[in-house]
């Protein structure tokens, strides 16, 4: 009876139409009209679903996500679609971690979750440890290649992954999850445990007018993963609120969460290595100690002061984030056939990342004219006061240095439908984004025990000797939407074919501020903290580009096109075409201001690329199957280059990479106790051109495969029910990948698996209660999961991948 319960729920999870597959609510309900294939419903088999739609997609619901280690982030669960590598950071999701899609890098891929964008506004990275808690979801869909006509994107060149929220239940009930974990890896010298709690309560519906929420919080602990200090804490909080209108589907959703996160940057003992060629890691060498405890140099007065190593070890950086969203889906039938839907939203960034620095006491670390001069100038943080309390002003004292970024973002989405008849639809839509974008450098005391006096020195900033905050970064910028959209699909031939024709018109603003000295074309900076000054450094610096605002544009017309077409019942085959755009980030037009604004390098070319999918699937209610083949033409590709006019790196235009592979998947059910599934990807790619890096040589690039992408991938997930257990593995395969982009170090490739064990509770007459155990990387596979990878890269900084550990899980519903 249990198994015909559990199944019950998945097939009840992943029947509803593709609406749960798009982003955002014009999308959802632009995909749940009438224009749909007869006979080929979208049906899920072990947790996987594949979208009977003219772009290649695959979703992963709620029944394969809660299987995997509970507070996992999302992106390692999307580590089992065919096209996307993920390497987490720690076994737990705590800490992020690094992936792309089809070889693209995840700053050039958009996630959203209910239809928000989550990359950063400036340089649209995404931080995986920051994602909503798994148990709040319903589904993660992984779109390979392309976007929605809608989407609020600058930066997919490479795809999307859309993340939606789970719906409030009819009726009262609770969720409490406790979790205790350790890692149990090879060479382990100690405890290294994790926690965490989680509690979701849905209200039901508590209104005569129908209104449901549901409400939840988390907290998660863990110790480092291989060094010997720091470790994580995070909590969060979400919920929802969900209020129909009327009985046509037309509705009001007011969903929120707030994510916060005290974590040290988790090490390597491979920092600033020469990777060689066989890559081989031994397992007891990845974990080692830094000097912890310590105790920083005890100043004395009169005696020029330096500071020794305590609370300089890379381990010592903090990464602290507050981040926080309020989110509003609704939709209104205006009239018969005619459908407004509007997404506002708003969102808040408290984050920075990095390390200690030397600041200097003395007046005349820096002068002009003789006259002492404060702020960061030429590499040194010159405060001109007493920093250690010693009385005296001529030490060197360590102070933490981290960049700080606050962001406020402001956005709304509007779609207009109008069904012209049972097989023609159109919508028009209008995407509004606007970020604010303060990014800083402050300084912070450092306790006599190597600790930073707080982890946002923003809070509490160090002042030079004229009261005025030192930044070594100082800049203001507002990143701005404004984008129009309009789309068709039409159903032919007896509803066998099905055509979608769309395309959208971004209008990107970005308006930037630059309140330092840029010194060089690679964007270094010199801060002063007296503005009345800035006209004579300007003087006597006459290649520095002074501080200044600018204004850049960014527009191009992006078709979005595709079909399906049923050959037989529940064979059908596809084929679409995206052009995409990437807007170049901030750090990228910030260094462009050191060119004169008549200069072509002051305006960064954008990226686009041509993404062209065409497949086979397979849809019954035992198999599902997809085989796409695509291909990407990927121009004015940015990377840091050398650059002859000025002697120095920036970041240059590489022209055309052309990217090609195979994407495929296979689940099936072969008999209600039993889920198999298997996926794999190749994919090759080339760069056309040599990269000039110095005044007369060149890097071998031309004919060459992109550093950090995998060859290929493969894997599978098996899941069987046996009474009252149920018992799942998977296990995947990463190829190998060049580190640098004209092939000379290869990292090698890896195989992780994952074993989870769950034991229903349902005899005990707890019919929505388990006991659940996760076992990652169950080998103990030692490998580099990630490396800061470049053009002609061979010694580098490498995370190393997740070691095996255990987690159990007490999982209560009622």
């Amino acid at each position: 009876m249990r198994n015909h319960l559990l199944i019950g729920a998945a097939v009840a999870a992943l029947s509803f139409p593709a609406a749960a597959f798009a982003q955002s609510t014009g999308s959802v309900d632009f995909d749940e009209g009438e224009i749909v294939i007869t006979g080929s419903a979208e049906t899920g088999v072990g947790g996987v679903n594949i979208p009977d739609s003219p772009k290649a997609k695959v979703e992963i619901s709620r029944e394969l996500m809660l299987r995997q280690t509970p507070g996992q982030t999302v992106n390692e669960m999307i580590n089992l679609v065919p096209g996307v590598s993920f390497t987490n950071n720690d076994p737990f999701g705590s800490l992020g971690g690094s992936f792309t899609i089809r070889g693209f890098s995840s700053d050039r891929i958009s996630q959203t979750v209910d239809g928000i964008p989550l990359n950063d506004s400036g340089n649209y990275a995404l931080y995986t440890n920051q994602q909503q808690d798994p148990e709040t979801l319903e589904s993660v869909n992984v779109n390979l290649g392309s976007t929605d006509v809608d989407s609020p994107t600058a930066s997919a060149v490479g795809g999307t992954i859309n993340i939606r929220t789970r719906m409030p239940s009819d009726d009262l009930g609770a969720m409490a999850v406790v979790s205790y974990g350790n890692i149990i890896a090879r060479g382990n010298p100690g405890d290294r445990p994790y926690h965490r709690g989680f509690v979701m309560l849905d209200t039901g519906t508590f209104t005569s007018f129908g209104t449901k929420a549901w409400f939840s919080a988390s907290r998660a602990t863990n110790e480092s993963t291989y060094s010997n200090y720091g470790g994580v804490d995070k909590q969060q909080y979400n919920g929802k609120i969900y209020q129909p209108i009327g009985t046509n589907g037309d509705f009001i959703a007011i969903s929120g969460h707030y994510n916060e996160n005290r974590n040290n940057f988790n090490g390597s003992p491979y920092n600033n290595v020469t990777i060689g060629n066989n890559g081989g890691l031994a397992p007891e060498d990845r974990f080692y100690e830094i000097a912890y405890p310590c105790n920083t140099d005890t100043p004395e007065a009169g005696v020029a002061d330096t500071p020794n190593g305590c609370g300089n070890e890379f381990e010592r950086r903090f990464n602290p984030s507050n981040t926080g969203n309020i989110r509003i889906n609704s939709r209104f039938t205006l009239s018969d056939g005619l459908i407004l839907t509007v997404d506002p939203s708003f969102q808040y960034v408290k984050a920075n990342g990095g390390g200690l620095t030397v600041g200097y006491e003395s007046p005349t670390a820096r002068t002009l004219g003789g006259t002492p001069l404060y702020g960061y100038i030429g590499n040194r943080y010159a405060f001109g006061r007493d920093l250690n309390g010693d009385g005296d002003l001529l030490d060197q004292v360590r102070v933490s240095s981290p960049s700080q970024t606050q962001t406020r973002r402001y956005g709304v989405i509007a779609n207009l439908s109008y069904e012209l008849d049972e097989s023609n639809r159109i919508r028009l839509s209008y995407t509004f984004d606007r970020a604010r974008h303060r990014q800083t450098g402050q300084s912070g005391f450092v306790l006599s025990n190597g600790e930073v006096d707080d982890v946002f020195p923003v809070n509490n900033p160090i002042t030079t000797a004229d009261g005025v905050e030192l930044n070594d970064r100082n800049r203001l910028s507002y990143a701005t939407l404004h984008q129009i959209a309009g789309e068709y699909r039409g159903s032919f031939m007896e509803e066998a074919l099905s055509v979608q024709i769309g395309g959208r018109l971004p209008f990107f603003t970005r308006d930037l501020n630059q309140y330092c000295f840029t010194t060089s074309a690679g964007g270094f900076v010199d801060c002063l903290t007296d503005p009345s000054r800035e006209a004579a450094y300007a003087t006597a610096n006459p290649t520095f580009a002074p501080p200044q605002s600018r204004k850049l544009d960014y527009n191009k017309f992006l078709p979005n096109l595709g079909f399906t077409y049923r050959i037989v019942e529940p064979v059908s085959v596809f084929a679409s075409y995206a052009k995409n755009l990437s807007v170049p980030g901030t750090d990228v037009l910030y260094g462009a201001l050191y060119f004169d604004e008549g200069d072509p390098q002051a305006k960064p070319a954008a990226e686009t690329s041509d993404s062209f999918d065409a497949g086979v699937r397979y849809q019954s209610g035992i198999v599902q199957a997809q085989l796409t083949g695509w291909y990407t033409k990927y121009t004015n590709r940015l990377a840091s280059a050398y650059d002859p006019d000025c002697d120095c790196s920036v970041t240059r235009n590489l022209g055309e990479v052309t990217k090609w592979g195979i994407d495929g998947s296979i689940s099936a059910r072969p008999i209600p106790e039993v889920l198999v599934y298997l996926f794999g990807s190749v994919l090759n790619s080339e760069i056309k051109d040599d990269v000039q890096t110095g005044a007369t040589s060149f890097a071998a690039t031309a004919g060459k495969r992109e550093g950090g992408a995998p060859k290929h991938s493969f894997g599978a997930r098996v899941q069987g029910s046996l009474g009252d257990f149920d018992i799942g593995m998977q296990v995947k395969r990463t190829g190998s990948r060049f580190l640098n982009d004209i092939n000379t170090v290869t990292l090698p490739g890896y195989t992780v698996a994952d074993l989870d064990i769950r034991y229903s509770l349902a005899s005990a007459g707890l019919e929505r209660s388990y006991f659940q155990l996760n076992i990652t990387n169950l080998f103990d596979e030692s490998y580099i999961g990630s490396a800061s990878s470049g053009l002609t890269t061979t010694s580098t900084f490498v995370n190393i991948g997740s070691p095996r550990a255990i987690v159990g899980s007490l999982v209560v519903g009622f």
